[in-house]
């Protein structure tokens, strides 16, 4: 990789802007060095900076889930996304549930929810706090599950889309626990589907209520999209809607300020988490960060904000972000769409805060710049103090690194299957056999390694093991 990179600078430096080294992952080194990253920061990230992301992760869904979230459209009124965001006010309360869960005994879970949540939307909850301890994969699916209401001696199964549903011209509304006229401290049961029967009968329903979903796309939950001749109407006023929609904006960004309010100390730890320097700074971070220092300073046209740039691009953005993206990369959780909406702005504050140019702002600047514009400053001189801070530690040496490597590789003994990752290298590497022995016979590192030697009796290894199967 290190053989690679060299090769890699070079190019960038003497042909090509080498503020664009490393920012995308065209070249195998570059993703080998994401991959190598990830191995490298594993245990970082169980031990300091994965309890804050994954804190930061269930604050954003709790805070979306406090309010209404169109099932349909995939807005929520409390975002930090404004392309997310739910305008029209939709009257809501709370509710707590009574839940029983068949078959599973007498105990009752009580689960709070929204009288404007779709049927869905409330199994998933109950989904959620019922079987809170297990990881996502193991908890029962949405469609696995019916919800029926006991409001007297007979249930009602509850469902998305039923006979009962109301229609507002073409268009047909799912349907709600408000639709259900189901009152707080309500019975409900959740069953699972088990018998051949039930399962039909279920997949059955699933697959009207899919099948009425797509139809026409004329089903909506909270917003009822235009019809064509509402469309004509408000063509005809649009200068006039487009002063009103600017002024709605600015009345819509009070609520955004509101939610990240009460996400900003979940967001600060975090950064905090991975932004930090000292004694916990993992040893690849310090090894990788010297040898970019190292290597600018044999080229005349690498300054500073150009290493600060490499830097950035080798780990914030190729490792960080990714993390912060996508949340189940690193636990057993399911990311929603409009989760994900607003990680995506946390995850593009953070890219900001990487940057050495000042952004300017302005009243039609995006929403996430203007919300975080107070914070951007403050985060900036984390980043600085954090690579200032790992420049100043005691070098770690190749030797170190080595040692340090070969305690991850122990680590990992029994949950990587190296045979399976052998051979598909190896699959990789037999297309192309003879121009890497080539290479190797021309390396004078490799030489000194005898890795031309030790390659092939891999690739003789290998070929042996495939001819006896």
């Amino acid at each position: 990789m290190r053989t690679l990179l060299l090769e890699l600078m070079e190019e960038y430096v003497h042909s090509k802007n080498p503020k664009l080294m490393l920012r995308r992952s065209e070249t195998v080194v570059e993703r080998m060095l994401c991959n190598w990253m990830s191995i490298c920061l594993y245990q970082f990230l169980r031990d300091s900076a994965g309890e804050p992301l994954y804190k930061l992760f269930r604050a954003i869904k709790h805070q979306i889930e406090k309010g209404p979230v169109d099932a349909r459209v995939k807005k929520a009124k409390y975002t930090l996304n404004d392309t997310g965001l739910l305008g029209d006010d939709v009257e809501y309360s709370v509710l707590t549930l009574q839940v029983l869960v068949h078959g599973e005994g007498p105990d009752v879970t009580p689960v709070k929810v929204l009288t404007c949540d779709t049927i869905s939307q409330v199994k998933d909850k109950i989904i959620e706090q019922v079987y809170k301890n297990l990881p996502y994969t193991l908890r029962p699916k949405v469609d696995s599950v019916t919800l029926e209401w006991r409001p007297g001696s007979t249930g009602q199964i509850l469902s998305d889309l039923d006979l009962t549903s109301q229609k507002e011209g073409r268009w047909k509304r799912i349907n709600t626990l408000a639709h259900y006229n189901v009152r707080d401290n309500a019975t409900l049961v959740l069953s699972k589907v088990i018998s051949i029967q039930q399962n039909y009968d279920q997949n059955q329903e699933n697959h009207e209520e899919r099948n009425a979903l797509l139809e026409d796309d004329k089903v909506f939950h909270l917003v009822r999209p235009q019809d064509e001749m509402d469309e004509i109407k408000s063509k005809r006023g649009s200068i006039k809607d487009k002063s009103m929609t600017k002024a709605i904006t600015e009345i819509y960004l009070t609520r955004l300020l509101s939610v990240k309010g009460t996400l900003q100390q979940f967001v600060d730890d975090f950064f905090r988490s991975v932004l930090c320097s000292g004694t916990v700074v993992p040893p690849a971070v310090k090894y990788f960060f010297d040898f970019l220092d190292e290597q600018a300073l044999k080229h005349n046209n690498v300054d500073e904000e150009t290493i600060h740039i490499w830097k950035t691009n080798s780990l914030p953005l190729r490792f960080w972000v990714n993390i912060l993206k996508n949340p189940h990369f690193t636990f057993d959780v399911h990311v929603s769409e409009v989760v994900d909406a607003s990680l995506s702005v946390i995850a593009q504050t953070f890219m900001d805060a990487c940057t050495k140019s000042e952004h300017k702002l302005s009243r039609d600047s995006p929403s996430n710049k203007l919300l975080y514009a107070k914070e951007i400053s403050s985060y900036k001189k984390m980043v600085d103090d954090y690579y200032g801070g790992i420049r100043q530690m005691v070098p770690v040496s190749d030797q170190d690194m080595n040692t340090h490597l070969a305690e991850v590789s122990r680590a990992h003994t029994d949950t990587l299957n190296t045979q399976v990752a052998l051979h598909q290298l190896y699959q990789y590497a037999s297309k192309y056999y003879d121009g890497i022995i080539a290479s190797l016979e021309e390396d004078p590192a490799a030489q000194s390694k005898q890795l031309t030697l030790r390659f092939q009796q891999i690739a003789a290894d290998l070929e042996n093991k495939v001819t006896d199967l």
